[in-house]
């Protein structure tokens, strides 16, 4: 079995670019388990890193905007912010565009994509290598799912999606890992920024981690905004993560409400060795 590591964790630009106005003590909560995510992530040996993300006009835009794409390049550059505000320098991202190919082909057996040899990492894939891969040694493939723009792809669609990364994956010899990152409930550029509903986002968690695919697509766009706000919509990158270890249940090793980052800030890593 190739796919040898699946989780999701927050990424939210105040993680990095706010960190001294977060509580201390939440802060380190979520920090410790995000290097605990990261010794995870390294000690099971991964080729690559599959980085499913959603980007925030970096890339595409209302002209262009596909329901899922992945990056296919032997390099990308990131993060499209200013460095100084972000708090994370400007760097070339390690690819792997034979890897990309492969697992493209693959997928494209069972999901409709669109990919991309120019990539450019905004904090949505920028935050979570900061502390994952912070000495950018590791190939990362992104891949986008639209959560920004309706029509957006239906949840049923998403969680195939990962399912058609874990089937590519695992026809291959490379080992592949994978990272969902989004927010779960948030509001972000709006005058509700800072508020997270901290009750919706524990219930979402619950049927991720229990790989409830019945109950993480019950779920209309409507009640996610009514209850996530519109970053919510990006729950499609957790429910992608797991598709692709469906058979599998997850622990959520952090969830931290954090106000300063404008969302709960979670680390949960799926237990593939329950995988049927």
């Amino acid at each position: 079995m190739s796919l040898v590591f699946v989780g999701v964790c927050s990424h939210g630009p105040g993680i990095t670019a706010r960190t001294e106005r977060a509580d201390p003590n939440a802060y380190d909560r979520f920090s410790s388990a995000f290097a605990r995510m990261a010794a995870a992530l390294h000690a099971t040996r991964p080729s690559a890193l599959v980085v499913i993300a959603a980007e925030h006009f970096a890339n595409f835009f209302m002209n262009n905007m596909p329901a899922f794409a992945v990056g296919m390049a032997d390099a990308y550059s990131g993060p499209i912010e200013d460095p100084d505000w972000l708090r994370i320098p400007r760097t070339s991202i390690p690819g792997d565009r034979a890897l990309s190919r492969k697992l493209i082909d693959g997928m494209m057996q069972d999901v409709d994509l669109s990919y991309a040899e120019e990539w450019q990492c905004d904090h949505g894939i920028m935050v979570p290598l900061h502390y994952l891969t912070p000495d950018y040694d590791l190939p990362v493939i992104p891949v986008n799912i639209n959560c920004q723009a309706p029509p957006m792809a239906p949840l049923h669609r998403v969680y195939a999606l990962g399912e058609a990364i874990r089937k590519a994956a695992d026809a291959i010899p490379e080992r592949i890992a994978v990272v969902g990152t989004g927010g779960i409930s948030h509001w972000p550029c709006t005058a509700d920024s800072g508020t997270i509903n901290t009750t919706w986002d524990n219930d979402f968690l619950d049927r991720w981690q229990r790989n409830d695919r019945d109950a993480l697509l019950d779920y209309t766009d409507d009640e996610t905004h009514r209850q996530g706000g519109q970053g919510g919509y990006e729950i499609r990158t957790f429910i992608a993560a797991a598709g692709a270890a469906r058979g599998s249940h997850g622990e959520v090793w952090c969830y931290e409400p954090i106000p300063a980052f404008a969302c709960g800030c979670t680390v949960g890593v799926m237990n593939l060795a329950r995988a049927a």
